[in-house]
């Protein structure tokens, strides 16, 4: 592993956060309507995905030298509908990855309740597939239904279950299986994005290979609850190997009190 560049302390690994943003909280409640039935909002939302994002996010893959392995295995689950966890590590290529990943399919991404806050642009970050989580319980039962439609249309659902950005992190931090009950509530299959640092030459900065593994299936031998777990570990587990190929520290983390 190549020595990093600087070093970040942190004091929690499921809550500490170092995006450096420090947009508020946006409710999102019972009048947040998540899919639009608007012609004209559909028209500038495939405006905006197809003709600005999309090639941003082509543009970026070549300038940064991104790259993809085994995205073959999608091919298991072409034309349906799937969930897609994936290491929250690069704030440019988390949001213009997986427009690649899936094209021509479009991607949904669940997003903080923070990223429709942003003044100026939460209607594009609407427009480029956005879900954000709701904070109140009335407006819970319209973002499930939002997942299952989407799913059911056979668009991917992309989640970052570790919640927060660490920049250039590469491990894969420990995160909770909440996330994973929307794959078994719907009993949808799921992959994984796992997003590594590598020597890229000479260059000062690392090349980006990101994995992508699955399906990964809902084990129906087991009670709900069970297969929430069995699933998280299964995805945790394959990420946590994927994230050895990583042999570039950009930025070294770690945890107070510890030498």
């Amino acid at each position: 592993m190549q020595q990093a560049k600087r070093i970040v302390y942190y004091d929690d690994e499921l809550n500490n956060e170092f995006s450096g943003s420090k947009v508020k909280s946006k409710t999102i409640g019972s009048n947040y309507k998540y899919i639009s039935k608007n012609p004209i909002y559909k028209f500038f939302s495939f405006i905006a995905y197809r003709l600005i994002a999309t090639p941003i996010a082509f543009m970026y893959k070549w300038c940064k030298s991104v790259r993809f392995e085994n995205k073959q295995v999608l091919k298991k689950c072409k034309g349906k509908g799937y969930f897609v966890y994936a290491n929250h590590t690069n704030r440019a290529s988390d949001v213009l990855s997986p427009h690649l990943i899936s094209f021509p399919t479009k991607t949904y991404t669940v997003v903080a309740s923070e990223n429709m806050n942003i003044p100026g642009i939460w209607g594009a970050t609407k427009m480029l597939g956005a879900l954000p989580l709701p904070n109140t319980l009335e407006g819970s039962r319209n973002f499930v239904n939002a997942l299952e439609k989407r799913v059911v249309q056979g668009y991917p659902v992309l989640i970052y279950p570790e919640a927060h950005i660490w920049p250039y992190y590469t491990g894969v931090r420990p995160f909770k299986s909440t996330a994973f009950r929307y794959p078994v509530k719907f009993q949808d299959p799921s992959y994984c994005y796992t997003t590594t640092y590598q020597k890229n030459g000479n260059k000062k900065k690392p090349k980006i290979v990101i994995y992508v593994d699955g399906p990964f299936y809902p084990n129906k031998s087991l009670d709900l609850k069970e297969q929430q777990e069995d699933l998280r570990n299964r995805i945790y587990n394959c990420m946590l190997e994927r994230s050895k190929n990583s042999n570039f520290e950009m930025i070294k983390y770690v945890k107070r009190g510890e030498n």
